[in-house]
């Protein structure tokens, strides 16, 4: 696909991608199934198997957004080691792709962390298992976690 076929590609994706935030929810897997309708890389199962890394894991914000995680899972089921290789070395081409991702994610965002783009966001962190609480976070957060979902998705179509 020439540049700007992939361009034009990645800024489609990067469209559904905030709209399904927006619509559903859950920034692994709107990264997961864009990249899927898009790419054509990730099954069923991916997606399914990322729900429980939204809001930084669990909903809990430690850990890496959820839509940067959805982004690495994207990476890894074109770049990954596959299970009968375990033995047969890292797999760093794989590696060198997350790195690229993760870093521009936190060059953008200023964080790789769900706690990190909250504050970033919103100048706070909340609890999500709160129901007042998360209604005060998808208030304050507007579209910015859709942005960055989407943001995501736009980088792997034109990394993958």
């Amino acid at each position: 696909m020439n540049t700007g076929g992939k361009q034009a590609l990645a800024e489609q994706a990067y469209q559904k991608a905030l709209r399904y935030e927006l619509d559903y929810g859950c920034c692994p897997q709107c990264v997961l199934a864009v990249i899927q309708e898009t790419v054509g890389i990730v099954d069923d199962n991916t997606i399914k198997a990322s729900h429980g890394l939204s809001g930084g894991g669990g909903l809990m914000g430690q850990g890496a957004c959820g839509a940067l995680s959805g982004g690495l899972m994207a990476l890894s089921a074109k770049y990954g080691r596959e299970r009968h290789k375990l033995d047969a070395g890292r797999g760093i081409n794989n590696f060198r792709k997350s790195r690229e991702l993760v870093e521009r994610f936190r060059r953008e965002f200023g964080g790789v962390t769900c706690e990190e783009l909250q504050k970033k966001f919103t100048g706070r962190t909340y609890d999500r298992w709160n129901a007042e609480e998360y209604k005060a976070f998808d208030s304050a957060r507007g579209n910015q976690c859709a942005h960055a979902t989407a943001t995501v998705t736009r980088w792997l179509v034109e990394m993958l």
